[in-house]
């Protein structure tokens, strides 16, 4: 497998949470109530599997061995890639922050929990949407057999140090019950 269809597999999770995220705010807007810890919960997901994990190995690795390969930084795919990655943290910010106030008792939380949860979910198909028909076909073109080999190490030693032995499998397994929960029955 290809480092780039490792990150392909990784946007599929992280499309299906985009999907949660969705469907929580619709219920946010129309004053339903959604249990705290699964907010924690898709913020958790959000921050170690889609940004440490994913992102990481993006920016880490798959980003740097692009410019080796002549693919610039500035005004250039990558930079845009990074650019989107803060935006997104910014959103995931103001979820976390929003989520703590609804924890609290704030009615107007809500509100702001599906604002940045629909933000970061239009962001984020947008983007991955681009990585996978545009950065990604780039990295397969000019990325050697030898150079892929080491981004695969270099993932692998993401997922065991920055990750943990399998925290994957578990983060996997709270999609399962979060698609369960809320994708299922929606």
């Amino acid at each position: 497998m290809k480092p780039t269809d490792e990150l392909k597999d990784e946007h599929q999770a992280i499309k299906t949470m985009l999907d949660v995220l969705r469907t929580i705010s619709k219920k946010l807007d129309s004053g339903e109530k959604i249990k705290a810890q699964y907010l924690e919960d898709i913020l958790e997901f959000i921050q170690v599997f889609a940004d440490k994990c994913h992102h990481g190995k993006e920016e880490g690795l798959l980003f740097s061995a692009l410019e080796r390969a002549g693919i610039p930084r500035e005004h250039g795919p990558i930079g845009v890639m990074l650019a989107e990655h803060e935006e997104g943290r910014s959103y995931v910010q103001a979820m976390k922050e929003a989520v703590t106030k609804y924890k609290r008792g704030d009615q107007k939380a809500a509100a702001e929990i599906a604002k940045n949860a629909r933000n970061y979910a239009a962001l984020l198909s947008r983007h991955i949407e681009k990585e996978d028909n545009i950065l990604y076909p780039m990295a397969d073109g000019r990325l050697s057999a030898d150079q892929q080999r080491e981004l695969e190490k270099g993932f692998a030693k993401i997922e065991k140090e920055a990750i943990g032995p399998g925290r994957h499998e578990k983060f996997h397994e709270l999609l399962h019950h979060l698609e369960d929960e809320f994708l299922k029955r929606a």
